[in-house]
């Protein structure tokens, strides 16, 4: 660790995720970005997450079932570093993701958020009747997610915490706040996180709860009509 370098704090909530937990942590384990603290945030998990977790040398918080929301959250209050980012525990990190993404902010210190690429890849162990009922596009898209981001810590901070009462549309409902609120943010051309598609997605699992994302888009536009000065007549 070089403590020279400003401290990234990453936050990893998981929810019985014993065959994808691991593979999360090392990739944030192996960054080659040094001064990082890893938060994991167990939101009531039943399997063997919590022993595969207690197994690295991180910072473990354990809460009962609250949902991703109350987890990040969670992870955030226990943060000590100036920036940011979170990792959901099914997916990878490119091993440069945090050094190219501080590289950005000593480039342009006036940024508050830097994004990247995302990719995502079927999980291994799916059989080939499930990899053709869902689709996996392996082209790598720009990201606002929150897999993405490395962000400054009062840029966070002014924007707000993740919603406690969304399942599925939470990090829109971010994205769309920071974007009233001006965040000041880049995307980088580089690929520098992997979105893992297997059976236990957050988005199949909570497939119901898909009308969220409509309602977090009416409240933006709700926000919009709010602030607009009434015509004179």
């Amino acid at each position: 660790m070089n403590s020279k370098l400003p401290m990234i704090s990453v936050i990893i909530p998981f929810y019985n995720r014993e065959l994808y937990l691991a593979e999360a942590v090392e990739s944030v384990l192996n960054q080659t970005y040094t001064n990082t603290e890893l938060i994991l945030v167990d939101d009531g998990s039943t399997d063997k997450s919590a022993a595969i977790a207690r197994s690295y040398p991180v910072k473990y918080h354990y809460q009962t079932n609250k949902g991703i929301g109350a987890a990040r959250n969670a992870g955030i209050s226990l943060a000590t570093g100036d920036f940011f980012a979170f990792l959901d525990s099914d997916d990878i990190w490119t091993r440069d993701k945090l050094a190219k993404q501080m590289a950005a902010f000593e480039a342009n210190p006036n940024l508050e958020a830097v994004f990247g690429y995302a990719q995502n890849f079927f999980s291994p162990e799916l059989d080939a009747e499930f990899r053709a009922k869902i689709r996996c596009d392996e082209q790598p898209i720009s990201s606002n997610l929150s897999g993405a981001i490395l962000i400054k810590r009062q840029a966070f901070l002014r924007i707000g915490m993740f919603d406690v009462n969304l399942k599925v549309g939470i990090d829109i409902d971010w994205a769309i706040r920071a974007m009233e609120l001006k965040l000041q943010q880049i995307i980088l051309p580089d690929v520098i996180y992997r979105r893992r598609i297997h059976k236990t997605n957050n988005g199949i699992v909570n497939r119901g709860y898909v009308g969220e994302q409509i309602q977090v888009l009416k409240a933006k536009l709700d926000r919009q009509r709010a602030s607009q000065p009434l015509s004179s007549t």
